[in-house]
């Protein structure tokens, strides 16, 4: 039997706003949103998207869209999509729904993309602390390939893939969300000294009417205003999946999704050419426009069979990511460690976000001695295909985090050796001034008197 071409179940136009698109898109999660698309389990089918702003970031040399971004938009996800078996049921609620990536890719005609810095009173992000002034590096694909005439001298291959896909939730479910991301933002400054440390805010974003999309229900109608009060917004991942930015999810990856209501209510979004792990920079991916090549399955009662509660409630259970088999190959790699000590010198118990932010803070600090800017090298560290680990947790006080980088990435060595630390020559000659707005807040910023630039 000859391969199926695949059925286009979502398309987009990328000459038209996100709200005009059709079938409408949406950026909240809540169980009320219709369904756009349905699909058979067994079925390849085809979803193209937007990227995660909308198209509000241009291909230009100015970071003055980054700065102004209105962050209550984000994530514009396609769908949701209504899964059924081959006889017409849905997926019901306790189904886990398995969902294969068969391709994927940047939007024919819109080969480029965007990593950013956000401004420290405007999204933030892991060092915001440390780099508070929005920032953008636009990226070119040559095939598999990209290259940054904001960050010369690298050049790498990218593992593509979709930072959003998950499933609607129940409205149990819903409530629950609501309930302890409102506690966080309301007694997390007081109570959790690591938002003292890692200065992200808000510290959780709570549902909005401002700038919401959902999808097929009518602005302005009384359903909407009470949607629009309820419904998520996309930007953690939480028990659906979502927003978990997982960048080995590529082609031959299957994700294994709860299920929650009648039909599952598929959505995706946020697709990436490239990202680092942890994408720091929290806009740090290569972000882009893109498509993805689906196949669904619907395994009854498998959050019963294959997840186990860890929670209060039979809803506090996570994904399945199974990870497929196309990679980068890489042999040589440079490791940078960190430990639960913050730049204060502040000792911190098994933290592993504070040693990790030590590890991205020391690799940054050793590659701007090779002819980068820090921010070049922040914005780097997000999107290049970099493997962060936790290598320590159990030896206290300290957590031990690692950042691995792939030395073939870039045209010159970067390896310690006796001698001058050399640059490479196409970053001495062609280095440009890097996209970039001031910070004009007076939020906290941390300064390393140590550090070597």
């Amino acid at each position: 039997m000859a391969p199926s071409t695949p059925r286009l179940v979502i398309p987009v136009d990328l000459k038209k706003k996100p709200w005009q698109q059709n079938p409408p898109l949406h950026n909240r999660w809540h169980p009320d949103i219709p369904a756009v698309a349905e699909v058979k389990t067994g079925e390849l089918f085809r979803v193209e998207m937007v990227d995660w702003t909308g198209g509000t970031i241009s291909d230009d040399h100015s970071a003055l869209d980054v700065k102004t971004l209105d962050l209550s938009i984000v994530h514009y996800l396609s769908g949701p999509i209504r899964v059924v078996d081959t006889d017409g049921n849905p997926a019901r609620p306790g189904d886990l729904l398995a969902v294969e990536i068969c391709n994927l890719g940047p939007l024919p005609g819109d080969e480029w993309g965007f990593t950013a810095i956000f401004d420290r009173e405007n999204g933030g992000g892991f060092l915001t602390d440390h780099f508070p002034c929005a920032t953008k590096a636009i990226w070119y694909f040559e095939g598999i390939y990209a290259y940054s005439p904001h960050i010369p001298g690298v050049r790498f291959p990218g593992l593509t893939h979709p930072g959003i896909v998950g499933t609607a939730p129940s409205m149990e479910l819903l409530n629950i969300w609501n309930e302890r991301e409102r506690e966080l933002e309301e007694t997390g400054l007081q109570t959790l000294k690591l938002c003292e440390v890692l200065h992200s805010r808000p510290l959780a974003n709570l549902p909005s009417t401002k700038g919401c999309v959902l999808g097929k229900i009518k602005e302005g109608s009384l359903e909407w205003e009470k949607v629009a009060r309820e419904a998520a917004r996309t930007i953690p991942g939480r028990e659906n999946g979502g927003n978990c930015d997982i960048k080995n999810l590529s082609r031959g990856s299957k994700v294994y999704l709860p299920v929650f209501v009648d039909g599952a209510n598929l959505s995706t979004g946020d697709m990436h050419f490239s990202q680092g792990d942890g994408e720091v920079a929290f806009c740090g991916a290569i972000e882009m426009s893109g498509f993805l090549e689906l196949k669904c399955e619907i395994i009854r009662d498998g959050m019963k069979k294959y997840l186990t509660p860890m929670g209060p409630t039979r809803l506090h259970v996570n994904p399945i990511f199974e990870i497929g088999p196309v990679e980068p190959r890489f042999s040589e790699w440079l490791v940078f460690e960190g430990i639960s000590v913050d730049e204060s010198g502040r000792q911190h118990y098994l933290d592993a976000s504070v040693a990790y932010k030590r590890a991205v803070l020391n690799a940054i600090d050793y590659l701007s001695r090779f002819g980068y800017s820090k921010e070049q090298v922040y914005l780097l560290l997000s999107c290049c295909p970099c493997e962060g680990r936790i290598s320590g947790i159990v030896d206290s006080p300290n957590a031990v985090a690692t950042l691995a980088i792939p030395i073939a990435i870039f045209d010159q060595d970067i390896r310690p050796k006796i001698g001058s630390v050399p640059t490479g020559p196409r970053l001495v000659r062609n280095n440009p001034v890097l996209p970039q707005c001031t910070y004009d807040g007076n939020l906290p910023i941390t300064k390393n008197p140590s550090a070597s630039i």
